[in-house]
């Protein structure tokens, strides 16, 4: 498995993987990408850690409701974390202010 982190109110959109854009006829089913209970604070921002299958490459991630005044419109994250990689960033950052676990079931696939 891989992961990534995402901003509360940022959502995921195309996915990459060997062959190109993930093809859901091709593979006949949708990437799997869920979210974690798992959240850290930097500073006022709320990160989720979202965990991804092997064969995903890199994530498209945009914000859900877009600032215009914004020049930040999308994101590729193109390399994604091991889970040795999150816990070396975990154990390491001192930026990180606060990890979090949510209690109860995770969100679920691409929300």
């Amino acid at each position: 498995m891989k992961y990534f982190f995402l901003t509360e109110g940022w959502h995921i959109g195309r996915v990459w993987e060997p062959q190109g854009l993930w093809n859901e006829q091709a593979w006949r089913r949708s990437p799997v990408i869920t979210r974690t209970c798992l959240y850290i604070l930097e500073g006022e921002e709320k990160l989720w850690l979202y965990q991804v299958e092997d064969m995903v490459l890199m994530v498209e991630v945009k914000p859900s409701h877009p600032d215009p005044a914004s020049t930040i419109g999308q994101v590729v994250l193109k390399r994604l974390m091991s889970a040795e990689d999150v816990l070396t960033y975990l154990c390491t950052t001192p930026a990180i202010s606060n990890i979090q676990v949510e209690r109860g079931s995770p969100a679920g696939d691409r929300p």
